[in-house]
């Protein structure tokens, strides 16, 4: 019943998370679901996001729209990453207190924690250290809006949230290996080099760094639990608990892809943060909220997906 009287506005609602997250909301008969997009509304500009608001007068934001790529691209473009996801978020925040929306959901990442943070992460720690380096400024810029959020909150009474998505995959994310995350760069990269029949593909890194991964239905879900049911200024992480090394993922998509060569570990190339996985009972405890796909089905339904949908 919750959902039945509002309307939702969903920046990055046609993007990989969002779409998800559409569907999620359409699911539970939400009244209306505005998904903005880029060549109609730039979040950087304070003039479109106070039109975009006047327009829809929405109940809730979930704001996911946000500058992403993967090691390579963020080393590239350090500062897009910190300038765009800080200044559509900041200006975002501020105009949804302005038009008095009653709630915003403000996804955050894992990017944001220290990079020797003692695992598994626990929210406590988030400030205990500065970021891995390599994508420390999209990390740092998404962290602003946890300090906004929590001082709205404290000083106007503003309702939002903020929460820590860990790293996701699953059908619909981006393969483009100009910016795409290490699973999507991976599963292209195999897939490839198994239909020329290359003997070898390279990888970043020595494959000792260790990643934990949620599927992205499930991640929706999490977030649609947390706008429903989560009205406190505590960070709450989502991820699924589940820890691999970058060594072991990698075997799993080769023998999944069928690709039969070898792999060359680059490791001239960065590592990114040594270790990555999340204590997750906050979600769990504040608004029910557990993973439910097994790695091995997501990764198969990735795989699956990208191939009936690539490109030729």
């Amino acid at each position: 019943m919750f959902w039945k009287t509002k309307t939702v506005l969903v920046t990055g609602g046609a993007g990989f998370l969002g779409s998800f997250v559409v569907e999620q909301l359409r699911a539970r008969n939400v009244k209306e679901v505005w998904v903005p997009r880029s060549k109609d509304c730039d979040l950087r500009n304070v003039d479109d996001i106070r039109r975009l608001l006047k327009t829809h007068r929405p109940d809730v934001v979930i704001h996911l729209a946000a500058k992403v790529g993967g090691i390579g691209a963020n080393r590239e473009h350090p500062a897009d990453f910190f300038y765009d996801n800080l200044m559509m978020g900041v200006q975002l925040v501020h105009e949804c207190w302005q038009a008095k929306v009653p709630k915003m959901v403000l996804a955050g990442t894992i990017c944001a924690y220290p990079k020797f943070t003692p695992v598994p992460f626990k929210e406590e720690d988030l400030w205990n250290g500065y970021p891995e380096e390599t994508n420390a400024p999209y990390g740092l810029a998404k962290k602003m809006l946890l300090v906004q959020s929590q001082a709205y909150r404290q000083q106007y009474g503003m309702n939002s949230i903020f929460l820590l998505p860990v790293n996701l995959y699953g059908p619909r994310d981006n393969f483009n290996p100009a910016d795409s995350h290490v699973i999507p760069a991976l599963i292209r990269k195999c897939l490839e080099a198994r239909d020329r029949g290359s003997r070898t593909i390279e990888v970043w890194g020595d494959g000792s760094a260790t990643r934990e991964f949620l599927y992205v239905k499930d991640a929706a879900q999490g977030l649609v639990l947390a706008a429903e049911r989560y009205d406190k200024s505590e960070p709450v992480n989502l991820g699924s608990s589940f820890e691999i090394t970058i060594k072991d993922l990698v075997g799993i998509i080769v023998k999944e892809t069928g690709f039969k060569g070898d792999v060359i570990w680059d490791a001239s190339k960065p590592n990114g943060q040594p270790r990555r996985k999340l204590d997750v009972s906050r979600a769990e405890r504040e608004f029910g909220f557990k993973a439910s796909t097994p790695f091995d089905v997501g990764l198969r339904e990735t795989i699956l997906w990208y191939e009936a949908n690539r490109p030729g």
